[in-house]
């Protein structure tokens, strides 16, 4: 279950590529998994802030977790 995140901007995003209707429940499955990966690539992003020696987090740190 989603937790940190409004469900709405999923929708959105869902409906922008061409969904036109989204079940509650297909729309809360959604929202979980994308919020999953955005905990994994943020706590990832720290990780690499933290072995460089920083506190703070750039754009490098997201690209590279990304990739991970």
């Amino acid at each position: 279950m989603a937790k940190f995140l409004p469900k709405l901007p999923f929708e959105r995003i869902i409906k922008k590529v061409g969904g036109r209707r989204v079940s509650q429940d297909a729309l809360e499955e959604f929202a979980t998994i994308m919020e999953e990966q955005l905990i994994n690539i943020s706590e990832e992003a720290v990780s690499l802030a933290k072995h460089a020696g920083r506190k703070t987090l750039i754009g490098e740190d997201i690209r590279l977790s990304r990739n991970k």
